[in-house]
């Protein structure tokens, strides 16, 4: 009764919300995208993946900050952007290096009209090749690209030699050896435009004295910058300085609701095009409640539909005319094959996670062709690797991946026994095992601070199989997780406990990536298992993913904290060595890694679907696939006439 009291409660206050967004967006606004959200908005606007990439906070950075050297067309390749970059040349040099110069356009200016130089390019990276890096837990691997970087990062140097001011528009940066051949090499070309007092302070500057950039003006530390950073990073409003399509003028922590507006000074993008669609609203959308919120006009734009059922019902109000005709206007859709993956996503370095025969076990206690069916509908289904069906490798690769990859097959006997051969056979007295939870002898190193363990007289330590979930609220797919998987009868049989923790997908992440920034709680290794999703950009590359280096780590990379050597080097291989023209070597190393990361099993892939996007028959011109995001869309799409 009381779960149903806090579900109806729920429900009312989510309703009340749809209300007032009803009230504040009339079902008739014609020209304001009102876009619905399927990841809640974190409020981190930061450059790039600094710290997290929640997919809504990625869109909303891109949205209002796009003015890059080099960005991806519409198929994905990687090109120049004229609109930024007048001129790149590359010079191979003598020592294996390779230096890329970049001259930029004169008369590019911020949201506030204020001018951008060559500088606004640069001094971003001095700070990511800086030792500032793990003091402010920023994700970087800048400083193992660019030349002198390691020198800079380790405090030797005080300028980052590699990257060199040359005039008001001109800059260049020099790549280091071992990093080439690169298969996505023109990304190493790839800067953009960020107003470092906005960031950093008032006072601060970047300069070149002959020996390369560093940061002047101020002092250069963790304790200077960070409360600034902090305050650029989270901040929306009319004093944010930014350089896109639109200006993030507003963000409503409490409601999750982002506004935009078209940035008047926006150049354009990489062809000119400026967007016309004056106003997006971005607010999240309830799994429980977001067709009564397209119902009375809460929102008008449904991006990236995933689950199944949805995707159905979707469908049924798209052909729906009289819901047409109560909002004046109808729905037209676009459907796509996804360039990513619904998953679980395990930590490997504590608790029964750590041990692979566990992580395989709770992959054959899912019935993973029947959560695919029951979660997509037939509008996907499932993958047995890191990959998506709207991939060229997967597309080039399908048989192959056919006949080399464990689909892990539901076979609750089987996952029992990998469990007794790992040695899961006691009780918590450390008697042989009958029933309930099945615990494992374990050292001190495995047991590490995990928090269930079992220390008897003797000394021995016990360690149950228990495992902590870290589940977002009002997910779909946590719901049909804890049906399937952690309230499956057989895992209890199996001697296995699966304890799903609801929290906010912000917890979520600063759990995953253990971000004690965030408060200490998050530092602690916590949960082993996750459920969530991945998308990736056109460069596939997962160099650093699975990371032995302990800087790397701190600063955010291996989130899998898993540690395997020849997993490592594949990741390396598979991008770095490799020409950009040869395809062929490129998919040969990516078959190869996919191969490890199924036996690894790091992850559990539960689908990979289509993904379809409804939005206002008043657009017209929109268009979206796996690799051309509502972000880059929505600068074509016009109000129809």
């Amino acid at each position: 009764m009381k779960k149903l009291l806090s579900m109806l409660l729920a429900l009312a206050m989510m309703l009340s919300m749809t209300s007032a967004m009803a009230e504040s967006a009339p079902a008739g606004d014609v020209g304001t995208v009102i876009y619905g959200s399927t990841t809640e908005i974190t409020g981190d606007f930061a450059p790039g993946a600094w710290w997290s990439n929640g997919a809504t906070d990625a869109m909303l950075r891109a949205l209002s900050n796009d003015y890059e050297t080099v960005t991806t067309d519409q198929g994905g390749a990687l090109v120049v952007n004229p609109t930024i970059t007048k001129e790149m040349t590359s010079t191979e040099n003598e020592d294996g290096t390779k230096t890329y110069t970049i001259t930029i356009n004169e008369g590019l200016v911020y949201n506030n009209g204020d001018a951008i130089t060559a500088k606004d390019f640069v001094w971003s990276t001095v700070l990511l090749c800086s030792p500032l890096v793990p003091g402010l837990a920023i994700s970087s691997s800048s400083y193992l690209t660019v030349e002198g970087g390691e020198a800079f990062y380790n405090g030797e140097t005080q300028a980052l030699s590699g990257l060199r001011l040359i005039d008001d528009y001109t800059f260049s940066v020099t790549i280091v050896a071992d990093k080439l051949p690169y298969f996505y090499d023109l990304s190493y070309a790839a800067f953009g435009a960020f107003d470092i007092e906005y960031w950093l302070g008032e006072g601060y500057d970047v300069a070149d004295d002959g020996e390369g950039c560093y940061i002047t003006g101020g002092d250069f530390t963790v304790d200077a910058i960070k409360p600034q950073l902090d305050y650029a990073r989270f901040n929306a409003g009319e004093d944010r300085v930014s350089a896109g399509p639109y200006n993030l003028i507003e963000f409503d922590q409490s409601a999750l609701q982002a506004t935009l507006e078209i940035n008047p000074n926006y150049a354009g993008n990489f062809e000119g095009v400026k967007p016309s669609i004056q106003r997006i609203v971005v607010t999240k959308a309830e799994d429980a409640t977001w067709a009564d919120a397209i119902r009375t006009g809460a929102f008008n734009f449904y991006d990236t539909i995933t689950d199944g059922v949805q995707v159905n019902t979707a469908m049924d109000m798209i052909e729906d005319e009289t819901l047409a005709a109560s909002l004046g206007y109808g729905f037209d859709y676009v459907t796509f094959d996804r360039s990513g993956y619904g998953k679980i996503q395990f930590q490997c370095d504590f608790g029964p996670t750590q041990f692979i025969n566990v992580r395989h076990a709770v992959a054959m206690l899912l019935d993973r062709n029947e959560f695919a069916n029951t979660f997509c509908q037939g509008w996907g289904g499932v993958v047995n690797g890191p990959y998506g069906t709207g991939m060229w490798q997967f597309i080039d690769s399908e048989e192959w991946l056919n006949e080399n990859l464990n689909t892990y097959a539901y076979d609750a006997a089987a996952a029992t026994q990998l469990l007794i051969d790992d040695g899961w056979v006691y009780n918590a007295d450390g008697t042989d095992y009958t029933t309930g939870i099945r615990y494992k002898k374990v050292t001190e190193e495995e047991a590490g601070t995990y928090a269930h363990n079992v220390t008897l007289d003797d000394g021995t330590i016990l360690m149950p199989l228990i495992i902590e979930w870290s589940s977002s609220e009002g997910n779909t797919v946590s719901d049909l997780l804890a049906v399937m998987l952690a309230e499956n009868p057989d895992v209890a049989a199996a001697g296995m406990e699966i304890r799903q923790n609801i929290m906010t997908f912000d917890e979520l992440l600063n759990y995953l990536y253990r971000d004690a920034t965030q408060g200490e709680q998050y530092g602690v290794p916590t949960y082993g298992m996750y459920n969530l999703a991945t998308n990736w950009e056109p460069t596939y590359d997962a160099s650093y993913n699975f990371t032995s280096d302990p800087d790397m780590v701190a600063a955010g990379w291996n989130t899998n904290y898993l540690f395997d050597d020849t997993l490592d080097q594949l990741t390396m291989d598979m991008v770095y060595g490799v020409d950009s023209s040869d395809t062929e070597t490129y998919l040969n190393i990516w078959r190869e890694y996919i191969k490890r990361w199924n036996e690894l099993l790091p992850e559990i892939p539960l689908y990979s679907n289509v993904y379809l996007t409804m939005y206002p028959d008043w657009l017209e011109g929109y268009e979206q696939d796996s690799f051309w995001d509502f972000q880059q869309a929505i600068l074509y799409a016009t109000v129809a006439e």
